[in-house]
């Protein structure tokens, strides 16, 4: 197996991470699995229950957050080449529909919009099984020159 680094492109420890199922502390906190990469493309899953529920009885705004969060930076990682990195400059989240334990599996797909050399931008949306669409999210970040 690769040692997951900033030796290896973005795409390369990206399916790393997946087919070795390595995450992050907080997707291995909050169970988010990446579970497809293409250039530019990831997809996330997750199954809220009511550990992360908020005190008015739904799945707290952070955990949709967090996911969409993953979505839109990872799909900047993937366009990484060795040595590159990025770090997020504003992650805006619009919340459609409260989710519940009955939501069920949801997937949080990000894609790039735009990617230049200092700059890139997402968008990503956070849908159950059926596509039913809970939360939406753009993002700006900063590519960092290797």
């Amino acid at each position: 197996m690769n040692e997951i680094g900033p030796h290896l492109a973005g795409i390369d420890q990206l399916r790393t991470m997946m087919e070795a199922d390595r995450r992050p502390g907080i997707g291995e906190t909050l169970d988010i699995r990446l579970i497809e990469v293409d250039d530019g493309r990831v997809m996330f899953e997750a199954t809220p229950d009511v550990h992360l529920y908020n005190p008015l009885g739904t799945v707290h705004g952070g955990f949709a957050a967090t996911m969409l969060d993953f979505a839109c930076g990872y799909a900047v990682l993937s366009k990484m080449v060795p040595g590159q990195a990025f770090t997020t400059l504003e992650l805006k989240v619009a919340y459609h529909k409260a989710m519940t334990k009955d939501t069920g599996t949801v997937r949080a797909e990000g894609r790039i919009v735009t990617f230049g050399r200092r700059a890139a931008f997402t968008e990503a949306r956070l849908t159950d099984m059926a596509g039913k669409l809970y939360a939406s999210a753009t993002s700006s970040l900063l590519v960092i020159a290797a």
